[in-house]
């Protein structure tokens, strides 16, 4: 019971890193989305397009780095198994991208708390993160009876 606790606080950690380097991606792709990307859109609609750029280009870029390290002996090895993954990764962090992504637009809204949008998706990613971790582990990367 304490080997298995100790395995899953580790691979915890591993989804913390990766995930922390990912808020850099998704927050970099949100940043140039907002301020350079969808400048001809009015401010307040940029983040409708946005906030999905971001998140789809930093989910792409977690499955590969916890399919590399995180999970990494529970991984796909043939191609196909490789987009069948990829697509249960998708599939499963929906959950949380979408929840990322009405709290985001909520906390940055006039009426919710007027966050910078960039605060506001700091706070969203850290709500959603436990769910993808949960369901990453238990669905996308489960481990396969031998």
């Amino acid at each position: 019971m304490m080997a298995r606790l100790k395995r899953l606080a580790w691979r915890f950690a591993r989804f913390g890193v990766v995930g922390g380097s990912g808020i850099f991606v998704n927050q970099a792709v949100l940043y140039a989305g907002m301020e350079w990307l969808f400048v001809s859109i009015a401010k307040e609609g940029r983040l409708s397009y946005a906030l999905p750029l971001a998140i789809a280009v930093a989910t792409t870029y977690n499955f590969f780095w916890n399919r590399l390290w995180t999970w990494r002996e529970r991984r796909a090895v043939e191609s196909i198994g490789v987009l069948s993954q990829y697509a249960k990764y998708v599939t499963a962090t929906l959950v949380g991208s979408t929840l990322q992504y009405f709290l985001t637009r909520y906390l940055a809204s006039d009426s919710g708390f007027a966050l910078h949008y960039g605060i506001a998706n700091l706070i969203a990613i850290g709500i959603a993160s436990l769910v993808n971790f949960v369901i990453n582990d238990r669905v996308t990367f489960r481990k396969v009876s031998e």
